[in-house]
């Protein structure tokens, strides 16, 4: 059966864009790339996690049929204080701190194809904390 997220795929408008974004802005780290048979690079995966990964692929994301029920994806991070503001001192836009009614801490930003992303730092307290469930 299940055991975990394996990826989460998104269609791009600039791929070196996108890297940038998520592996120099975030910190994130590439994990691999394709390439089609002239040997142009065409995708990214990108390590979000022990075996979870974010998928890009270069294309037009306009040209895609709306995206159903897709909000946003999550990220935890250690300590969302510090990320917002390291993320803010490279002229990121991001969003106050603030205690989800979930009892996590969470702060949101778009990526550069105006993706939502959530920041998501567990307290003990957290729905998700396997003590609370």
């Amino acid at each position: 059966m299940v055991r975990g997220l394996a990826h989460v795929c998104f269609v791009v408008g600039d791929l070196k864009r996108t890297e940038a974004f998520y592996c120099h802005v975030l910190g994130l780290k590439a994990a691999f790339e394709f390439r089609n048979e002239e040997g142009r690079r065409t995708g990214i995966y990108v390590k979000a996690g022990a075996r979870s990964f974010l998928e890009f692929f270069e294309g037009s994301p306009a040209a895609l049929p709306a995206p159903g029920s897709f909000r946003h994806v999550c990220l935890e991070v250690d300590n969302v204080q510090e990320t917002v503001r390291h993320l803010r001192e490279q002229g990121i836009e991001v969003g106050d701190v603030t205690l989800g009614k979930d009892r996590s801490y969470q702060a949101w930003l778009k990526d550069p194809d105006g993706n939502s992303i959530e920041l998501h730092q567990y307290t003990p307290e957290s729905w998700q904390s396997p003590h609370v469930q």
